[in-house]
């Protein structure tokens, strides 16, 4: 790796921290390291799901796939965060895994740190990968990796809280019917929605949907669409539909607001399946409207596979037949479903809905949604999320109106 690389690589480390602090992740890291084994018979796969312990589905598909390659597999999971700094380290030394499996929005950094290959380099098919997902992925042109399955936000509703209140969803297709059934509820003795609003990677990844339903773009946060995004929210805060706690909830209190029943909206995401089957209530999803009508694009979640920069190029033949059979059809059905995923193709987002019809909305936003990263902001994402969730803050505080906080953050963005 050259000079220039490597002071890339210095700077990536601390731009990373920016992107996967505060981010939703799957429980805690594993305890250790992990070096490529000298043994080329041996390839290491690193991937941010440390809840999956060997004899798991998801080790056993990775030791399947290895035997299928003729190789053994060395398997590390880290925690999403702990991951991205091993990754940008284990590229310094020289020393990276074979397969790496990361967070969708850190694939633009380690890519312009020189850590990872391009699809051209190693030869791994995307064709039947939908564009909007394959965008999280992109950065100056190239494509860095493949998702192995998105997740997005959607809103959530009680069924029986909305009939008491004399609301039908189907009338509830863009803000103003929304802000209605909201105003409804509220007469009827009870709870608007909740989300989280919290002074984090979290809390702009809950108000993208809003912002981008407005038709604000990233790139301009004091647009009269963006104000009118953040006046959205402080509006519903102002008149009690929304709790004054989204200020500091994440994405996890803020399901247990909506599961105590007493809410008839929650933003969240596609990992609360299991918990929205245990709330005791019965429920529905439909996507987060946009501010006229359809569907907002909300942001994506999940992981990309991707095949890290090796000094022996020799390597990338063995790793391309890993990651080619971790995304085969019939392999992202399965490991989609284990971590309640939709896959990133229409040919299994299709066998996931004939096999659970709940999906559907589901799907649909997925189909509707867009990467963080997306539009080559790249490296620039970290830094317009952190401004943006800071007026998000600023402004439902009170302690400055939409429209300044929003102009304050596209300042400090210039």
């Amino acid at each position: 790796m050259n000079r220039s690389a490597r002071r890339r690589l210095t700077a990536a480390v601390l731009t990373v921290v920016a992107v996967t602090t505060g981010a939703t992740a799957c429980s805690s890291g594993a305890s250790g390291t992990s070096t490529k084994a000298a043994d080329s018979g041996t390839y290491t796969v690193w991937d941010p799901y440390p809840q999956f312990a060997k004899g798991s589905a998801w080790t056993n598909l990775l030791d399947k796939c290895g035997t299928e390659a003729g190789v053994k597999i060395k398997r590390t999971g880290f925690d999403t965060s702990d991951l991205t700094n091993k990754a940008l380290l284990a590229a310094q030394q020289g020393n990276s895994a074979d397969v790496l499996i990361v967070d969708n929005p850190v694939v633009s950094t380690l890519a312009e740190a020189g850590v990872l290959t391009t699809t051209d380099d190693n030869k791994l098919d995307t064709s039947k990968v939908d564009p909007n997902l394959l965008a999280a992925g992109q950065s100056g042109g190239k494509t860095y990796g493949t998702p192995i399955g998105a997740n997005t936000l959607a809103l959530y509703y009680n069924k029986a809280v909305l009939k008491e209140a004399g609301v039908d969803i189907a009338s509830v297709k863009d803000w103003k019917s929304l802000t209605a059934a909201l105003e409804k509820v509220k007469g009827a003795g009870k709870k608007g929605i909740t989300f989280s609003a919290i002074g984090t990677e979290e809390g702009s990844f809950q108000f993208l949907p809003w912002y981008w339903g407005s038709g604000a773009q990233l790139t301009a946060l004091d647009s009269g669409q963006a104000v009118s995004a953040l006046s959205l929210w402080k509006n519903w805060l102002d008149k009690g539909y929304a709790p004054n706690s989204v200020i500091n909830n994440t994405q996890t209190t803020s399901w247990q607001e909506f599961a105590s029943g007493d809410y008839a909206f929650a933003e969240n995401g596609t990992w609360q399946l299991a918990n929205a089957k245990k709330a005791g209530f019965e429920y529905g999803v439909i996507p987060v409207p946009a501010a006229t009508g359809g569907s907002a694009a909300a942001p994506t979640g999940g992981e990309f596979v991707t095949l890290p920069v090796q000094d022996d190029t020799g390597r990338y033949a063995t790793s391309q037949k890993l990651v080619s059979c971790l995304t085969n059809s019939q392999n992202l059905l399965d490991t989609d479903t284990t971590l309640s995923y939709v896959a990133p193709t229409s040919e299994v987002q299709d066998k996931q809905v004939a096999a659970n019809a709940e999906l559907k909305p589901w799907v649909d936003a997925v189909k509707a949604a867009k990467g963080r990263t997306s539009d080559d902001l790249g490296t620039k994402y970290p830094k317009i999320s952190e401004q943006l969730w800071k007026a998000v803050q600023s402004a439902l505080s009170g302690s400055q109106s939409p429209k300044d906080a929003l102009t304050a953050a596209q300042s400090a963005v210039k």
